[in-house]
């Protein structure tokens, strides 16, 4: 006998796909996120950048201050010192952009993965009922085909005896 299509080979071959879709999904929403924290180690680099600038320029003006310079060049350098202050909050507010970014990017990633192994999870209870069904299959087949020999062994018999008691 011959052995039954998998009725539910379609669906099979669509949840693959949807696998296949939400890994390739995963695999952007990771690279995304890798970018995102380049991003955020960059405008880090920077905003340390500007915070020692800022530091140097203070320990500088305490210098000046501490060895009496006229009062005009200690201005000046506290007006480039608020310059530089003001240059730091917007390093930090750019930080602070970039990090939600990073955390949006990682909560995408997370979903996605999530998304990933639902759909992982789909397609293996699928190769289990598969695997269930051909067991199925098989043994109804062996059963119908005991049932056929048991019918052509019963056909015979009865043709043997038959001839036998003919001959006798």
């Amino acid at each position: 006998m011959k052995k039954e299509k998998y009725p539910l080979a379609e669906l099979v071959q669509i949840k693959q796909k949807r696998l296949e879709e939400a890994e390739k999904i995963l695999k952007e929403k990771r690279q995304a996120l890798a970018r995102e924290e380049e991003k955020l180690a960059k405008v880090q680099e920077e905003r340390n950048k500007v915070k020692g600038h800022q530091e140097a320029k203070l320990e500088q003006l305490r210098a000046e201050m501490d060895s009496g310079a006229p009062s005009p060049k200690i201005q000046q350098m506290k007006q480039y010192l608020k310059l530089v202050m003001e240059n730091l909050k917007q390093q930090d507010a750019k930080l602070k952009e970039q990090q939600k970014q990073v955390d949006a990017a990682i909560k995408q990633v997370e979903a996605a993965r999530q998304d990933f192994v639902k759909k992982q999870h789909d397609v293996e209870k699928l190769s289990i009922h598969h695997k269930e069904w051909s067991k199925e299959v098989d043994a109804e087949i062996l059963r119908k085909e005991n049932i056929e020999e048991d019918e052509l062994g019963s056909v015979q018999h009865a043709r043997l005896k038959k001839k036998k008691h003919k001959e006798t």
